[in-house]
């Protein structure tokens, strides 16, 4: 078990983090809505494992995405950007189904989703895939790439990969019934996958649709229960609690200003990767994230002004291990 003041222990690999899912389109409401009554949506960059790779690397993070877009002029928007953003895109599969689409409603607190699904799920295992996973320090995956086949078979035989080469196993849970055609088999395979995660960050309102609605402390004991070694229950305006199975911390909120909440986790996972692969502690590395997410959550759509991030992970009240 790691101490919340020391820091995670990482192989030297060539990539410093592999991010596997979704690239796709957010389509984000012009205007705030609890619903869908705007008649205006605006293109973004969507994708969390996306996100967060251009995220990563614009921090100085040596990441590599693994997904899947069609052969559309969606698909080649998110590739062009991905390239520009200094993201290799060598293990992005181009395919004929048409590339992913969200559209999401504009949010100060949860935004509504309804997912259009086409290409992101042909993520196809590969001899290059592995190597890919063989040679980084960090495995990051979500709930969407094992929601359908055949990238949830992918996914498995990845985790193997990973556990083999002493890669740390990082799970996003944004579990979401509407991405699964058996939302109760979801909730139950979201569940017996957890035990592979070295790292996990599941929201409050992840952690209700995994396990219902119950008390935050007991919420982070099932995810531990399950399996998990660390577990960060972000909490939105509350700030996060970090645990490891023995102690509990919780940091208040960093944000000043929400203008969209798209892309929050997305920014705070990126910001505490550019904290553990620098030698930070892992409250430091967390206390990274929150100023990342900060940051993000001043801007509609989930990548915020990138140029502007590599500064704030050198604000962390605390100081590097050595």
């Amino acid at each position: 078990m790691v101490g919340l003041n020391e820091r995670i222990d990482l192989k030297n690999k060539n990539y410093d983090l592999i991010a596997v899912g979704e690239v796709l389109i957010d389509m984000i409401s012009k205007d705030y809505s609890d619903g869908f009554e705007c008649d205006t949506f605006i293109r973004h960059f969507g994708g969390s494992p996306a996100n967060i790779a251009i995220n990563t690397r614009k921090l100085g993070i040596n990441s590599i995405i693994a997904s899947s877009v069609g052969r559309d002029a969606l698909g080649d928007f998110l590739l062009e950007r991905l390239k520009k953003s200094g993201v290799e895109t060598t293990l992005v599969n181009r395919v004929e189904k048409p590339t992913s689409m969200v559209f999401v409603t504009k949010s100060k607190s949860s935004p509504r989703a309804i997912f259009y699904r086409g290409a992101d799920y042909l993520i196809e295992y590969s001899s290059d895939l592995e190597k890919a996973v063989k040679n980084s320090k960090i495995l990051h995956f979500s709930t969407w790439p094992i929601s359908m086949q055949p990238s949830r078979q992918t996914i498995e035989r990845l985790l193997m990969v990973a556990k083999e080469n002493g890669c740390i196993i990082s799970f996003d849970p944004n579990f979401h019934t509407d991405l699964w055609e058996d939302g109760e088999f979801g909730r139950e395979y979201v569940k017996k996958t957890i035990k592979y995660a070295d790292i996990i960050k599941p929201s409050e309102d992840d952690a209700e649709r995994i396990f219902g609605r119950d008390d935050l402390d007991k919420q982070i004991d099932k995810f531990h229960e399950l399996g998990a070694k660390l577990v960060l229950m972000t909490l939105g305006k509350d700030g996060i609690i970090v645990s490891n199975g023995k102690d509990k911390f919780k940091l208040a909120s960093l944000a000043t200003e929400v203008v969209d909440t798209t892309g929050a986790g997305d920014a705070f996972w990126s910001g505490f990767y550019a904290g553990i692969t620098s030698r930070r502690s892992i409250l430091e590395s967390v206390e990274i994230g929150q100023r990342v997410s900060a940051f993000k959550l001043k801007y509609v759509g989930a990548i915020a002004p990138l140029e502007c991030l590599a500064e704030l992970t050198n604000n962390s009240r605390t100081q590097e291990i050595k």
